[in-house]
C-alpha cells in the first residue's frame, strides 16, 4: 500500500513538474526564440540546465519552508502529501482550461494551509509572512518597472535596438544576442528556484523522499516539459505578449526573474507569472507617463482627473524607428498619439487573470480544509 501510494505521488510531482516547464520555458525563452537568436532544442535544454541550478541551490529553501514551517512536517503523512500535489495538478488543469497562468507557487501554499487549519497546525506567523510578501511583491514589481518605463526605458532602447538589426550584424547586435539569451538563462534560474518547492516539498517534508533527490525529480520533470510541450508555448509566447518590443521583454524578465529569486532565497514561495504580469503594466505604464511633466502629473491629481495614460505606450517601440539616445524626447514632450498605437493592455483580461490568482489559491486552501477535516482516509 506504501509503495503504491508514493508511486502516485512521485506520478504527481512529475505531472507538476511536467506542467511548470510547459508554461515557465515559454516565458523565459520566448524573446530568444522569436527572435531567431536560439532553437527550441536549445531553449530546452537550457532551461532543463537553469531551472535544476536553481532548485538545487536556492530553491532549497522554499522547499524548506513548504515542507516543514508552514505546518510541522510530522503533518505530511504520505496521503496528504499525495492529496496536496493533487490540488497543485487540479489547480494546473482548471487554469489550463480557462487559459490563465495560475500561481502554482500560491496554489500549493493554499492546500498546505488547509491542512493546517484542519489539523490545528498552520502556523499562522509564517503564512502572515508569505501573504504579505504576496501583498508587497506584485505592487513593488509595478513601481520599478514603472519608474523605468518613465525614465530609463527610451534610452535602453536606444543603446540597445534590439529589434531593428541592419544588414550587417554589429557588435551591439552580438552583444544583445548574448544578452537576450543570459537574461533567459537567469528567468530559468528564477522559475526553478520558486517551483521545485511545488511539485516535491510536501513528499520531502513527508520523509518519503530526500531534498536531493526530489529537487532532482523536479528538475528533470521541468526539462520534459521544456522539450515536449513548452513547444507549443514558445510558438505562442509572442503573440501572448501582444505587441512586446524585446527590449521590454527583457526589462520584464530581470525584474520580476530578480524579484522571485529574493524572494525565493529568503524561502517564500511567490509567483512569477504575477511579477512578471506587474511587470508589463509597470513599464507600460510609466512609459505612457512621458507624455505628462511631474507638475501637469500633480495638477490632474488635485482636480481629481486621471492623468489620462495608456499602458499601450510599449507597443510602438521597437518598430525601427528607435531614436538615438541624444534625440530621446525629454519627458513632457512625448507624443500622446505616438503612445497609444497597439493593444496592449486589456483591462477585461487582467481583470480575469487577476480574479483567477486570488480564486485559485482560496479554492484550493478550502478544498483542502474541507478534505482534511471530513475524510477519514487523512
Amino acid at each position: 500500500m506504501f509503495e503504491a501510494l508514493l508511486l502516485v505521488g512521485l506520478a504527481v510531482a512529475v505531472f507538476v513538474g511536467f506542467n511548470i516547464g510547459g508554461s515557465s520555458t515559454g516565458v523565459a525563452f520566448g524573446p530568444a526564440v522569436g527572435s531567431g537568436t536560439i532553437s527550441k532544442l536549445t531553449a530546452a535544454a537550457l532551461m532543463t540546465g537553469f531551472a535544476l541550478l536553481g532548485g538545487w541551490t536556492v530553491g532549497r529553501n522554499v522547499v524548506a519552508t513548504m515542507g516543514g514551517e508552514i505546518v510541522p512536517s510530522s503533518q505530511f503523512t504520505l496521503a496528504a502529501s499525495v492529496a496536496v500535489l493533487f490540488f497543485v495538478g487540479v489547480a494546473l488543469l482548471v487554469s489550463n482550461l480557462f487559459g490563465v497562468p495560475a500561481s502554482t507557487s500560491m496554489t500549493a501554499v493554499g492546500a498546505i494551509a488547509g491542512l493546517g487549519v484542519a489539523t490545528g497546525t498552520l502556523d499562522w506567523a509564517k503564512m502572515g509572512q508569505i501573504v504579505s510578501w504576496w501583498l508587497v511583491s506584485p505592487i513593488l514589481a509595478f513601481w520599478i518597472c514603472a519608474v523605468i518605463g518613465r525614465y530609463l526605458y527610451p534610452y535602453l532602447d536606444a543603446i540597445l535596438q534590439l529589434d531593428s538589426p541592419g544588414d550587417e550584424v554589429t557588435l551591439r547586435e552580438r552583444v544583445g544576442t548574448v544578452l537576450v539569451v543570459a537574461i533567459g538563462c537567469y528567468m530559468a534560474f528564477s522559475a526553478g528556484a520558486s517551483n521545485v518547492a511545488n511539485a516535491v516539498a510536501p513528499l520531502v517534508g513527508s520523509g518519503a523522499i530526500s531534498i536531493e533527490f526530489g529537487v532532482l525529480l523536479a528538475g528533470l520533470a521541468i526539462g520534459l516539459g521544456a522539450f515536449t510541450i513548452a513547444r507549443r508555448t514558445l510558438d505562442t509566447v509572442g503573440n501572448d505578449l501582444t505587441d512586446l518590443p524585446l527590449t521590454a521583454a527583457l526589462v520584464v524578465e530581470v525584474i520580476s526573474a530578480s524579484i522571485i529569486t529574493f524572494l525565493s532565497a529568503l524561502g517564500i514561495p511567490a509567483s512569477l507569472a504575477v511579477s512578471a504580469t506587474m511587470c508589463i503594466v509597470g513599464l507600460g505604464w510609466g512609459r505612457a507617463s512621458r507624455t505628462m511633466t511631474p507638475s501637469q502629473v500633480a495638477s490632474a491629481a488635485m482636480r481629481g482627473d486621471g492623468p489620462g495614460l495608456s499602458v499601450d505606450a510599449l507597443a510602438t517601440d521597437g518598430r525601427g524607428t528607435t531614436p538615438r539616445v541624444r534625440d530621446v524626447p525629454r519627458i513632457g514632450e512625448e507624443d500622446p498619439d505616438a503612445l497609444t498605437a497597439g493593444d496592449l493592455f486589456d483591462s477585461r483580461a487582467t481583470a480575469r487573470v487577476v480574479v483567477l490568482w486570488v480564486l485559485t489559491p482560496t479554492i484550493s486552501a478550502v478544498a483542502a480544509f474541507l478534505v482534511f477535516e471530513f475524510l477519514p482516509l487523512f
